[in-house]
C-alpha cells in the first residue's frame, strides 16, 4: 500500500519546505474561504506558480468553511477556475459538495464534517467523495472500520481543537469571530479562572483548562498503518516554514520505514528528538490509543519547543567566487558558530552555520544590528533570504 504524507501550505515559503522535504501532497487555502484565515493563503493567480513548484506532488485545496446564500456564486466561479488546476477540493458544507460534483471535480470530505461512522462515510461516498478526512475524536479500531469503506485521510501530526471536530462556538459567541470561517480567536489556548456563582475561585494546577497539547503519532506510526490510513495529515498552516521541514521530515522517515537505520526504535528516538526542537505544546496520542486524561492539556503559554529563532538580518548579495553573502543586519547580534535558518519563498527554509564574518575588510567574531557584513555560510545562498539565528530556549 502506498502512503500519502500531506503537508500544510500557509505561504510560499511552507510549500518550498513541504515539497524539498518529501511531501507527497500539499493542502491550502485562497482568502476569505478556508478554515486558516489568519494564515497568509493564496489567490486563484498563485496556482500556476503552485503548481510549477510541486511538479508531481499532489495539491489540494481547502473550501471548508460554512458557506452563505450570497458567497454561492463567488464560490461555483472559483470551483471553475480551479477544475483541473488542483487535484481534489477538501470541504463539507453540501452546497460545495453539490457544485464539486455538478463540476465534476473530485472532492475530499472535510474533517469540519466530523465523520465517525461507516454509514456517515457510506452516504458521503455516494454523493462522490474519493476521501474522508476522518474527525479526530475516533479511536484507531474505529478508524479501522471506516477505512474498510473508503480511503481515509487522518491527523497524525499537530494542533488539536479541544472541542469535537467542527463544533466549537466559543470564538463565534465571545467574538464574534467564527471558527467556521476560519476566524478562530484560540480562547481556549488562554489561561482560565473557574469561579463558582458566590465568586469562589477553585485553586487549579493548569489555568488551562482547555489548551489541549498537540497530536504525535510518530511513536505508533506503524499501527497508523495497519489500521488502514492511507494519508497522512500533518497540521500547521499557520506555523513557520521550519516547523513545516521538520514536521514533513521526520514523518517521510518513518512512513519510509526509516532508511537512514532501518532500526524503529532508534528513528522514533531521533525523529522525537528533532521535533522537540520546533514549536509544540506537549505531545498526545489524542483519541487514537485511548481517551485524553488530565495529562493530554498543556501548561504552555509559548509552547514548549526546545529552540526559537531570532531574525537579525537579510542577503542582499552572494559573491560566487569567494562563496560569502552581504548581510545587512537588522537586528539583534550573529556569531561565528551560530546555527541559523535562511528563509525565503525561493528556497523555503534551510537550517545552516555561521563559519565567518569579515566587516570592512577584516575578520570578526560578531556583528550587530547596522553592520553591512560578509558571511560565510558554507553554501551557496539566494539573494533575499533571511537569517534567522536559532537560540536554545
Amino acid at each position: 500500500m502506498e502512503y500519502e504524507l500531506l503537508a500544510p501550505v500557509g505561504d510560499f515559503r511552507n510549500l518550498r519546505a513541504a515539497v524539498v522535504s518529501g511531501a507527497d501532497a500539499v493542502y491550502f487555502g485562497l482568502r476569505g474561504f478556508n478554515m486558516r484565515d489568519s494564515a497568509k493563503n493564496f489567490s486563484l493567480r498563485d496556482l500556476g506558480r503552485i503548481r510549477k513548484i510541486c511538479g508531481k506532488v499532489k495539491m489540494y485545496l481547502t473550501l471548508n468553511v460554512v458557506v452563505y446564500d450570497e458567497e454561492l456564486k463567488r464560490v461555483e466561479a472559483i470551483l471553475r477556475k480551479v477544475k483541473g488546476k488542483v487535484d481534489a477540493v477538501i470541504c463539507w458544507d453540501l452546497a460545495v459538495i453539490g457544485l464539486c460534483f455538478k463540476l465534476k471535480i473530485p472532492f475530499h470530505v472535510s474533517t469540519q464534517a466530523s465523520v465517525s461512522n461507516v454509514l456517515a462515510a457510506k452516504f458521503y461516498k455516494k454523493l462522490g467523495a474519493t476521501r474522508i478526512v476522518l474527525a479526530r475524536e475516533l479511536s484507531l479500531k474505529q478508524v479501522a472500520r471506516i477505512a474498510k469503506v473508503i480511503d481515509v485521510e487522518c491527523f497524525c501530526h499537530g494542533a488539536m481543537c479541544v472541542a469535537v471536530s467542527g463544533r466549537c462556538f466559543m470564538s463565534q459567541h465571545v467574538c464574534g469571530l467564527s471558527a467556521n470561517r476560519g476566524k478562530c480567536a484560540q480562547l481556549c489556548r488562554r489561561s482560565w479562572k473557574v469561579l463558582d456563582e458566590r465568586g469562589n475561585e477553585l485553586v487549579l494546577e493548569n489555568s488551562r483548562v482547555m489548551s489541549a497539547k498537540d497530536l504525535c503519532t510518530l511513536p505508533f506510526i506503524e499501527k497508523m498503518k495497519k489500521a488502514g490510513v492511507m494519508s497522512f495529515k500533518i497540521e500547521g498552516r499557520n506555523r513557520g516554514p521550519e516547523y513545516v521541514s521538520a514536521v514533513v521530515g521526520e514523518y517521510r522517515k518513518a512512513l519510509d520505514g526509516w532508511p537512514e537505520t532501518r532500526d524503529e526504535k532508534e528513528g522514533i528516538r531521533k525523529g522525537l528528538e528533532n521535533l522537540r526542537k520546533v514549536y509544540h505544546r506537549g505531545v498526545s496520542s489524542g483519541f487514537y490509543l485511548g481517551m485524553p486524561t488530565a495529562d493530554d492539556f498543556s501548561f504552555s503559554e509559548h509552547g514548549d519547543q526546545e529552540e526559537k529563532k531570532e531574525f537579525v538580518g537579510k542577503i542582499y548579495k552572494f559573491w560566487k567566487k569567494v562563496g560569502v553573502c552581504s548581510v545587512l543586519m537588522n537586528a539583534g547580534k550573529l556569531r561565528v558558530g551560530d546555527e541559523v535558518y535562511l528563509i525565503s519563498d525561493s528556497v523555503g527554509v534551510r537550517r545552516s552555520r555561521v563559519l565567518s564574518i569579515e566587516l570592512d575588510g577584516k575578520r570578526v567574531e560578531m556583528a550587530k544590528k547596522g553592520d553591512d557584513v560578509g558571511v560565510d555560510f558554507g553554501e551557496k545562498v539566494g539573494v533575499g533570504c533571511e537569517v534567522y539565528v536559532i537560540r536554545k530556549k
